[in-house]
């Protein structure tokens, strides 16, 4: 519905609003950590849904210290997720470029329907070779394939990442190597009281007009027009500028949400069964607040880019409320 007071609403900063390229997300930069330790920045789960926790306030200066208050969290389960190939990259005046990739002799047979068209293409190197090249490559990075048939969400076909490390060059081949065709759990990458950032293509709502997308104002009952913008433009010059609110594509963006607390990382078995995801099988994460996208949809999970309060809600005993 249109604001009474409100003539316009609607950020410029996500112009244009068209659709994802792609449903699984995918992160572009990530923060730098110490290169004595070699560690994995990001993990891939799938929304199950929003519960209530209740926790205990942990700040001192704060009037509510000691007292158990409510939070809203979501719900991400992570089930493992496993490494089928290595990548090197290489620095170019125009961005990085592939160097060169391995992979595993074998992979799954989900896996296979995926990857089957582009892994024709692709000329395939050994590990021994990448080796060789890796003094040329600027950084390594794990290819991995998520495990979505160990959820309850009736799906099969994995969505396919990258998984990037920290430290230097020669302790992340190495690392790729050990964990080549093994598996990764969440708890080998991120832990409770934890902030990262989380990514997802929002809920799609499809052609939406004005009203709906833009909150703008709706005109009097004997205006011709009700849920349209008033002017659009003047006569001269004749051009409609990118910030006149217009009808378009609503939804299904891809959106980055940062500073976002773990709160806790369980088992399934902890949880009831959801009402559009279906029972939580495997690991997951609580996350405090509510995060892009409906549930099912795939989440990316990155340790946070961003400074941030180091009291921001700090609590302890963390119970989920059944």
């Amino acid at each position: 519905m249109g604001k009474k007071h409100k003539p316009r609403s609607g950020s410029m900063a996500y112009y244009p609003r068209k659709k994802a390229k792609k449903e699984t997300p995918s992160f572009q930069t990530f923060p730098e950590i110490s290169k004595e330790e070699t560690k994995p920045l990001n993990f891939f789960g799938y929304k199950a849904g929003m519960i209530q926790v209740t926790a205990k306030n942990d700040r001192k200066k704060s009037t509510g210290f000691g007292h158990e208050e409510v939070f809203a969290g979501t719900i991400i389960e992570c089930p493992a997720i496993e490494v089928f190939g290595i990548r090197l990259y290489k620095k170019t005046t125009s961005g990085y470029k592939v160097l060169g990739e391995a992979l595993v002799e074998k992979t799954k047979k989900n896996l296979s329907r995926k990857i089957i068209s582009a892994g024709k293409k692709k000329k395939k190197h050994s590990v021994e070779d990448l080796e060789k090249k890796l003094p040329e490559a600027e950084y390594v990075s794990l290819l991995i394939h998520t495990n979505p048939e160990q959820t309850g969400i009736g799906k099969k076909k994995p969505d396919v990442s990258e998984i990037r490390l920290s430290g230097e060059k020669e302790k992340q081949f190495a690392f790729s190597k050990e964990k080549l065709g093994k598996e990764l759990k969440i708890k080998d990458v991120f832990k409770e009281m934890q902030f990262i950032d989380v990514k997802a293509v929002t809920k799609g709502k499809g052609m939406q007009g004005v009203i709906k997308r833009f909150g703008v104002k709706m005109e009097r009952p004997k205006a011709k027009k009700r849920r349209a913008v008033g002017s659009i433009s003047p006569w001269s010059p004749a051009t409609v500028m990118y910030t006149v609110a217009r009808a378009g594509q609503m939804g299904y963006h891809s959106r980055t949400e940062y500073n976002k607390k773990i709160f806790l990382i369980g088992e399934g078995k902890e949880l009831n069964e959801f009402k559009k995801y279906g029972k939580v099988k495997s690991d997951f994460v609580l996350i405090v607040g509510s995060i892009p996208g409906p549930s099912k949809r795939c989440i990316a999970l990155r340790y946070n880019i961003r400074p941030v309060e180091e009291n921001k809600t700090k609590v302890v005993e963390v119970n989920i409320i059944k």
